[in-house]
């Protein structure tokens, strides 16, 4: 598996080795041991999670300020933009936004570690979006910070209007969110 840091070192794009034939295709998913040296500390994920979306569906900036999820993402189906914005107040990377092209077709998968606000927009018709996280959901702490922040600049890859749950299309901006110290 070969893993590459982000323009922000502390994310991490995997990408994996994959074996097919005609028969089909075999790849290493997850392999504890590599992750763990390539994120530099022991890491426990204790959830799974997965969800389903229709194109044009942006969900996100979220992060949980106590309780902290760090996330590894990937996609089996379809293809998203993701994207990993530092909310670590003393970063010099504070501020900043980091994005991947993540499909079931290059099969990348992306680490959004604790500290990160984390959302994605789909791209495909439908998309099958898999998280593995460090810590529990926790919906009292759950925070999202608005998609088209300014000061963050993210530079989506579509044109109009996303689809957003009132959730998403009540996020704050980063100056007014709750974030690291």
């Amino acid at each position: 598996m070969k893993a590459i840091p982000m323009a922000i070192p502390d994310v991490v794009l995997f990408e994996p080795r994959v074996f097919g034939d005609q028969r089909g295709f075999f790849y290493e998913s997850f392999n504890q041991k590599v992750f763990d040296e390539v994120v530099g500390r022991p890491v426990t994920f204790v959830q799974d999670n997965q969800s389903r979306s229709v194109k044009g569906v942006l969900r996100g900036l979220h992060y949980q300020v106590q309780q902290p999820q760090g996330k590894l993402v990937r996609v089996v189906q379809g293809e998203v933009f993701d994207v990993a914005v530092d909310i670590r107040r003393g970063s010099p990377t504070f501020g900043q936004w980091v994005g991947a092209h993540l499909s079931a077709e290059n099969k990348h998968q992306l680490w959004v570690p604790e500290g990160f606000a984390h959302g994605f927009v789909v791209l495909s018709e439908t998309v099958e979006f898999l998280y593995k996280t460090t810590d529990y959901y926790a919906p009292a702490y759950e925070r999202c910070i608005a998609w088209n922040d300014p000061k963050i600049g993210i530079e989506w890859p579509f044109d109009g209007q996303p689809q957003l749950s009132a959730k998403d299309h009540a996020g704050s901006s980063l100056t007014d969110a709750d974030v690291y110290e």
